[in-house]
């Protein structure tokens, strides 16, 4: 632990309205370019969970609701999975999670936070366009690393599966790639 920092989780806020998304998308907008100027020495030779193709981008990895505090800061937490990335497959996970696009979730609203999240970002044509596809890949991703954990017993992520987060990211991932179209349409840049 560096500092301990005031706050409640924004998981026990959600889902964050559209002034505290931008605000959140700004914040990994800055993480992003500051690092940029960071050297990944063999980024191909980290052992990532969830490893990005060609990741170029030293990257937190798990920007979501369960690790931002929010309170006088709004600080981003729990580093240990940082390494090599990139930026399309950081954001979206961040754009996911934090735009709450899971099962239940009405498809407009979430979409709206999608736009407002991807607007704080200030993110390009050509993220934008991109982000649906990934999100679908990263949220199937994450499923799978839950499912193939439970057969092999690797935890905690065996565990994990079997406690809610199996069914939880297979919905999403069901979720997130059956709307494509509503997330293109929210993302188109304004």
């Amino acid at each position: 632990m560096v500092e301990y920092v005031e706050g409640t989780l924004a998981m026990d806020q959600s889902p964050l309205g559209n002034d505290d998304l931008r605000r959140v998308g700004r914040m990994i907008r800055e993480i992003h370019d500051a690092s940029e100027a960071t050297v990944i020495a063999n980024p191909g030779g980290w052992k990532m969970l969830l490893p990005a193709e060609n990741p170029d981008l030293m990257c937190h990895n798990d920007l979501a609701p369960w690790n931002l505090i929010m309170g006088e800061r709004w600080v981003f937490i729990d580093w240990d999975g940082a390494g090599p990335s990139t930026r399309l497959w950081d954001l979206a996970y961040a754009a996911q999670s934090f735009g709450q696009l899971v099962h239940g979730q009405p498809v407009a609203e979430a979409a709206i936070r999608l736009g407002a999240f991807a607007d704080g970002y200030a993110a390009d044509d050509s993220l934008r366009k991109a982000l649906p596809a990934a999100m679908a890949k990263r949220a199937t991703a994450m499923f799978n690393l839950l499912k193939s954990s439970n057969e092999t017993g690797f935890q905690p992520w065996a565990a994990m599966y079997l406690n809610g987060h199996g069914d939880h990211w297979r919905t999403a991932a069901e979720y997130v790639a059956h709307n494509q179209e509503a997330w293109a349409h929210a993302l188109v840049q304004r």
